[in-house]
């Protein structure tokens, strides 16, 4: 049984899913894999915008092929979310489940966006604490993060996927200051098999960073990969 974590901007594996109990958790019952994206944490950090964009998706099948893993159950957050929606659209045959956190599949209809019931605007007072924490990480590199941001998307392009398609199990866990109405909502429409964890009280970085992290996230995280295990 396999495990794929993948992180959010600026982070890094070993924060966003070692130190905050995330990985250890998973652990018992599964082979965790969790990457350092290009750009971030251990891995190489080129400078140039055009390494990035679909690059980073096609790093994880490319991980996933070099340990012979055929499907596994694949967890991002916030970053690491968009990029598990660009490989549901891509690669859905190697997914077991799919899990977003701090992220979802938002709204490309016009009509649909108006119609998004008002999110909570927070934030978590802690969430300016954990931002000065995570800035700190001595692995930053400003000038490749800065690379990731610009590379050229066309429009349309992180979020092109036929939510009807994917008949998989999906989850989304947000924090209540984190937009999670305008995550999930077409998600809630269009997937068939959706469940929505709100955290009480959680912004984007307080719902996962270790020292804020919410017993909630890792329980219904493991619950929902309990119950769709095979």
């Amino acid at each position: 049984k396999r495990f794929v974590l993948i992180h959010g901007y600026t982070g890094n594996a070993r924060g966003n899913w070692f130190s905050n109990g995330v990985a250890d958790a998973l652990a018992g019952r599964h082979w965790v894999i969790a990457i350092d994206c290009r750009g971030h944490g251990q891995s190489e950090k080129p400078h140039d915008p055009h390494k990035y964009g679909p690059r980073m998706s096609a790093d994880v099948i490319e991980l996933m092929d070099h340990l012979k893993i055929d499907k596994a159950h694949v967890h991002g957050y916030s970053m690491g979310g968009m990029i598990t929606g660009q490989l549901l659209a891509t690669h859905p045959d190697r997914f077991v489940t799919a899990a977003f956190g701090g992220s979802g599949v938002p709204e490309v209809d016009a009509n649909w966006k108006a119609k998004l019931p008002a999110d909570k605007p927070g934030p978590d007072p802690q969430e300016a604490e954990a931002s000065k924490k995570l800035r700190g990480n001595p692995d930053r590199d400003a000038e490749a993060l800065a690379a990731v941001r610009a590379y050229p998307w066309k429009a349309g392009e992180r979020s092109k996927i036929d939510l009807t398609r994917i008949t998989i199990p999906v989850l989304a866990i947000n924090g209540e200051f984190d937009n999670p109405h305008a995550k999930t909502q077409r998600m809630q429409r269009e997937l068939a098999h959706f469940q929505s964890v709100v955290l009480p009280g959680k912004s984007h970085l307080t719902a996962i960073m270790a020292g804020y992290i919410p017993q909630e996230y890792i329980q219904s995280l493991v619950a929902f990969i309990e119950a769709n295990d095979r």
